[in-house]
This record gives structure tokens, sequence and C-alpha cells, in this order.
């Protein structure tokens, strides 16, 4: 157990030195010779959290071939995956009109949509930029259909504003498309670059779906029913903004007539505190309850998903991983 111990502090040496690299190269990729711009870019610092998909690039890397050392690829793919990130998060909160990121004033807050969407865009140039320096084309495909089934989960979700008759099959589309394949693809990413075999790439990504589809559930209950002094960030957007969460879509399927009615007002009146009243009924019941448990499925099928890959302390990583986006409270 003592040496199990060692190992693992190993490894957790080994990431945060490599998620040090990868913030320096991240501000490095992004420096110009215009003040405004580095100004501008200069507030992403605020909207780092975790760094949960550069960490899944790694440990995946090192998952898959615990005897190799990562290498430049991974470096550079991580940076890649938190710049599509990045950009993805500038803007959601022009889109969703968020004033709190992480605690702090979000860019369009600071700055306004106009530069928000141009910081957002000059992320995404920079990630194909530096994509493009590896001599693998698999790798910035990959990245190209990524951010394209990005923006299409954007355009269902926007499609699906203030349908109040959205079915669980739909929620789960587009949350697959908006925040799944990300964390699917870093995993994948990290995989191949390890010299992973098809098998291991296609269950590690899978897993990376199944995982950042359990995040984005918590996410959503955390939106109705968490508290923004922890969570970091305006609650309430996602019903304000006409989008129904799974905890929502529950609690509609199982009521009738005048009951719904009177959910459906509350929630059409776009009003904060219906919206509010709206979270509170919905922790009283099942919902919450319910999707909490699909976020736990989930994160269970994705644990399973690791048994392919051989003992080491990079997989106990993962599984710890997983563990934890059930337990998040922000």
């Amino acid at each position: 157990m003592v040496l199990l111990g060692e190992h693992q502090a190993e490894l957790d040496g080994i990431l945060a030195g490599e998620l040090a690299a990868v913030e320096q190269r991240f501000a490095s990729e992004l420096r110009s010779d215009l003040p405004c711009v580095n100004e501008l870019a200069g507030h992403l610092e605020q909207y780092r959290g975790k760094m949960l998909r550069p960490t899944l690039v790694l440990v995946c890397g090192l998952a898959t071939a615990p005897e190799q050392p990562l290498v430049e690829a991974h470096r550079v793919l991580a940076t890649v995956v938190e710049m599509v990130h990045m950009a993805t998060l500038v803007h959601d909160d022009v889109l969703d009109d968020q004033d709190l990121r992480r605690k702090g004033s979000t860019i369009n807050r600071l700055q306004g949509n106009e530069a928000a969407v141009m910081l957002g865009d000059y992320l995404i140039s920079h990630a194909y930029h530096l994509c493009a320096s590896l001599d693998s084309q698999a790798a910035a495909r990959l990245i190209a259909m990524c951010t394209n089934t990005v923006c299409e989960g954007e355009l269902l979700q926007l499609d699906n504003r203030d349908n109040w008759e959205l079915d669980e099959p739909t929620y789960f589309q587009i949350i697959r498309r908006k925040t799944a394949v990300l964390t699917g693809v870093s995993c994948r990413l990290g995989a191949m670059s390890s010299g992973g075999s098809p098998e291991i790439c296609q269950r590690l990504e899978r897993y990376g779906e199944l995982m950042g589809t359990a995040f984005q559930i918590v996410d959503d209950v955390l939106d109705l029913t968490g508290d923004v002094s922890v969570v970091g960030k305006t609650l309430g957007k996602d019903l304000e903004k006409g989008k129904l969460t799974l905890p929502l879509i529950h609690r509609l399927a199982a009521l009738g007539g005048e009951d719904r009615q009177q959910m459906l007002e509350m929630i059409d009146s776009h009003d904060p505190r219906m919206i509010e009243q709206v979270g509170q009924l919905l922790a009283e019941g099942d919902s919450v309850a319910y999707a909490r448990r699909c976020a736990e499925q989930r994160v269970a099928e994705a644990k399973g998903l690791l048994d392919a890959l051989p003992p080491s302390p990079a997989r106990g990583t993962l599984i710890r991983m997983a563990d934890a986006v059930i337990a998040r409270q922000f």
C-alpha cells in the first residue's frame, strides 16, 4: 500500500508539472503584439477551473501506456482542448447573458458581447493553429469534428428554446453534443498519442462522453438548486432562457392537468422569483434525485470501461475523476 501511495504521489507530481506547462503554453500561444488583445485574453485566467479536459488528455495517455512517458503531442493537445473549452465558455456566457463565472465577472459583462464573441473566435483559431503543428492530421480532424458537433448542439438547444414538450432523448442529444463530445475527444486524443489500440481509444472516448454527460446533468441540477456563493455563477439562467433540463423534464412528465399548467406558467413567466420557486419544488420532489441517479448510472458505466486498461495509478485517477463528477457542488 505504501508503494501504491508512492506511485500515486509520483503521478500527481507529473500531472502538476504537465498542467503548469499547459497553462504556460496556453498563455504564450495567445500573446499578441496588440496590448488590447493581451488585456482581453488576460481575463481568461478567471475562467480556468480544474482543467478537466487537459487532465483527461494526460491521464488517458498515461493509463494507456503506463510504462511510457508523455510526449510533446500530449502537451500540445492538452492545450488545444483547453482553448476549445474556454471558447465555448466565453460564447456560452454571451448566449446566456451570464454575469458571473467562477465567482468573477464574465468577459461579456466586463468588455461587452462584441469583444467576448471575438475572443471566443480568437481561441478557436489559435486552437487550430496549434493543432496544425502536429504531424498527425488525425488529431486536427478530431478537433474540427468536435467543434462542429459542439456548434450543432448549441443550435439544437437554441431551436428548442421555450419548447416545454422537450423530451429526454432530445435533451441527452443536446448535452452529448454540447458538452460530452469534448471530454470524449480529450480522452481519445490522450490514448492515441500513447499508441493506444482502436479498442482502447474507443473505450476511453466512451468513458469521456459518459463522464461529460454526467457532469452536465449535475451542472443542470446545480443551476436549479445550487447556491450562487458556492456554484460561482448566476443561477436559473437555463429557465430564464427557456431551456428545459433533466429535472424539469422529469417533473413535467409526471404532472398532469392543472398542476402541469401551473408549473408551466411559473416557468413561462421568466420571473427570477418564480424560477427560484420552481427549483425549490424540484428539490422537494423526486426529480432532482432522478437526475442524480441518471448521472450516477453513467459514471458507473464509464468506470466499467476502464477494466480493459492495465492496473496503474493513472487508471485509478480516472476512476476517482469519474466519482468526483457526482460529488461536485460547483
